[in-house]
């Protein structure tokens, strides 16, 4: 594979890395299918361009509540976002209309009590924070606006919290 499009010396990029996954850093010199990076830590790497990825800069510390409002949605990009994000204890994240939910392994009753409920009641989809409850709502206000059967897919693997977020669905609805 060539030089990806936006990969050029003064980039700031994530690459592969064996112990933490992806590590950031700026490129200082590509050769041929190699890219020489600084990391953040101080660490000089070489790694395939292949395995490089653009930064966004201007990401907000704090990540966004929705990642197609991301420079670049890729793999390093995503994880970034949703770590920044569970250490705010903010562990929903819409992608367009589908919600991703990071398990915290501890109870948040905060998240699930009756306010919160009323709160999400009506709301237009992505008006507020991502939410299971929005789900939950939006799909019961189509089922009956539009008269149609409606599903709500919930998926990962085990301990994910799909036992969980469905409790909580069938509780708001």
């Amino acid at each position: 594979m060539g030089t990806p499009v936006n990969i050029v010396v003064g980039s700031h990029v994530w690459a592969e890395d064996p112990e933490a996954a992806w590590i950031d850093g700026e490129v200082v010199e590509i050769k041929g299918s190699n890219a020489r990076i600084l990391t953040t830590d101080g660490k000089a790497i070489l790694a395939r361009l292949s395995s490089v990825y653009p930064k966004d800069t201007e990401a907000p510390p704090a990540g966004v509540d929705d990642m197609t409002k991301l420079a670049y949605l890729h793999e390093p990009g995503v994880l970034q976002n949703l770590a920044r994000r569970f250490t705010l204890n903010e562990i929903y994240t819409y992608t367009g209309n589908i919600l991703i939910a990071v398990n915290p392994f501890r109870r948040l009753p905060h998240l699930y009590d009756v306010h919160m409920m009323e709160q999400y009641k009506g709301a237009p989809f992505g008006e507020l924070s991502p939410h299971v409850f929005a789900v939950a709502d939006d799909c019961y206000r189509a089922m009956i606006n539009e008269h149609g059967s409606q599903a709500i897919l919930v998926s990962g693997e085990s301990g994910a919290g799909k036992t969980e977020t469905t409790k909580m669905l069938m509780r708001y609805l």
